[in-house]
């Protein structure tokens, strides 16, 4: 039986969801919205593998699959959701050769030969850990893609597992545009971690504060 890929359910959300916000706003087509719904829930449901401890390749499977980071990308699960990053943890740790670059997929899929790590899925394991605030972590991913780049600035489509060379389509754009979208995601995150920093530091400095008026006002009785 062919079970469908539970990206591909992700890119049906979407599809509904421009169809709302394209001509006629506001006047939704009936039954669209619970199309999505319905969706979102097969999603949420079959697309999670308890045995894989991780949203998987196709509904009620258990393979890994890095297409499922762009639930986090896309938005359809917050980035620390905990079943999310579970899926990202799980990409990190058991969809990646022994330099940190993700595969796309390593379940058998009928094709002769096999396929080297995929520099995109690698640069969407960055861009993922960092919407799930997993700064350090995704700092890192990305480093480890971008060490990847030529002597021109170039990068390919997929990276050997072996020798390290450049395989694929070459050069590559996708690459290259999840690259700015994983630099964009972590500049987003530190600026986050940032802001929370200066706010407690904020907060502090004004309990400290109050702590001072309120002594001193105890003195001058």
């Amino acid at each position: 039986m062919c079970r469908p890929p539970a990206i591909s359910r992700v890119v049906d959300v979407e599809r509904v969801d421009a169809d709302q916000r394209g001509p006629g706003v506001g006047q939704v087509p009936g039954g669209r919205l619970g199309e999505e719904e319905e969706i979102r829930a097969a999603i949420l449901e079959h697309g999670w593998s308890n045995a894989a401890g991780a949203y998987t390749q196709a509904f009620d499977g258990d393979d890994l699959d890095a297409s499922n980071l762009m639930l986090a990308i896309t938005g359809f699960l917050s980035g620390d959701d905990p079943r999310m990053k579970a899926t990202i943890d799980a990409t990190a740790t058991r969809l990646t050769d022994q330099r940190g670059l993700v595969y796309r997929y390593l379940a058998h899929d009928g094709l002769e030969g096999e396929e080297g790590t995929f520099l995109l899925c690698t640069f969407w394991l960055a861009q993922a850990q960092a919407l799930a605030g997993e700064l350090d972590q995704a700092k890192a991913t990305f480093e480890r893609a971008v060490a990847t780049i030529n002597d021109v600035g170039l990068l390919a489509e997929e990276v050997d597992p072996e020798g390290g060379e450049m395989i694929g389509n070459y050069p590559q754009a996708f690459s290259h545009i999840g690259l700015v979208n994983a630099a964009w995601a972590i500049a987003q995150a530190e600026q986050r971690r940032q802001d929370r920093a200066d706010q407690a530091q904020e907060a502090q400095r004004q309990d400290r504060a109050g702590q001072a008026a309120a002594s001193a006002a105890r003195q001058q009785r």
